[in-house]
This record gives C-alpha cells, structure tokens and sequence, in this order.
C-alpha cells in the first residue's frame, strides 16, 4: 500500500483573515498520520483567497474524510472541498 496525495480547497471565513495563522491552525489539526506537503493560494473574488493545501494521507486510513472534518473544525474555515486525489 502506498499513501494518497489530496489537493483540499479551505474556504476562509473572511478576507482579512491571517492567512499563515490558518496555514498554522490546519497544520495543527491534522490527524495521526497525515501530513502537509505545501499550500498553495487561490484568489476567490473580492480579496477572499482559498488556501490549497497539498495533504498526504496513508492509504489504509481511508481517504481524506478524517482531514476534511478536522480542516472544517478549524477556527476561520467557511468550506473545505476535495479538489483533486491520486496515489503516490
């Protein structure tokens, strides 16, 4: 088995939300065995800026449902949506 590679689009609650304190916070929150790899950034519209992630989850953890829980728990998060997943 190997692990699975997961771009997740984090949707903030605001535009003047600091962006590298959410970097920090869903970083934090991520479960065992998962880990960041980088972020990348999207402008939204009107300022809002979606961060993107780039999440590596074994792949007998069953997908990325534990992250994209724990991200939607996450203090200044508005949505979380799984852009696009494949195997490494």
């Amino acid at each position: 088995m190997g692990d699975v590679a997961a771009k997740i689009k984090v949707m903030p609650n605001s535009p003047e939300l600091d962006l590298d304190e959410l970097e920090d916070r869903l970083a934090a929150s991520l479960p065992e065995g998962a880990t960041i790899r980088g972020f990348g950034k999207e402008d939204v519209a009107f300022g809002l800026v979606a961060l993107l992630p780039t999440v590596i989850v074994p792949d007998g953890a069953g997908g990325t449902e534990a992250v994209e829980e724990a991200f939607a728990e996450v203090d200044g998060v508005e949505s979380v949506a799984v852009e696009n997943v494949g195997r490494l």
